[in-house]
């Protein structure tokens, strides 16, 4: 593997890995409705504020999430909504594995 392609694969390896933890997904899904508060956020994950936005700092740092400043409240976005279409893969290989 020559130097260029190692870095787009750790890439996408930052990515993948950015995605994996429950909370974080839940997140990415809840993003995918629309713009969310971090105090919504805490509220529907259930754990405190510096966590959800530790969290949240995870997925922005790839380019998964965006955020927006509005007077003391930050509010996030689903940047690349493509990555729904990652969880839909996740599902079918969820459903395949549970067929055998």
């Amino acid at each position: 593997m020559d130097a260029k392609i190692r870095t787009r694969y750790a890439g996408r390896a930052k990515i993948v890995k950015a995605m994996s933890h429950p909370t974080r997904l839940f997140m990415v899904d809840e993003l995918a409705r629309g713009e969310r508060c971090v105090q919504v956020l805490t509220g529907m994950v259930g754990d405190d504020i510096s966590t959800i936005s530790k969290h949240l700092a995870v997925l922005k740092n790839v380019g998964i999430v965006a955020d927006e400043k509005r007077g003391a409240q930050v509010y996030y976005t689903l940047r690349c909504p493509c990555v729904m279409d990652f969880f839909s893969c996740v599902e079918s290989v969820l459903k395949t594995k549970s067929r055998r």
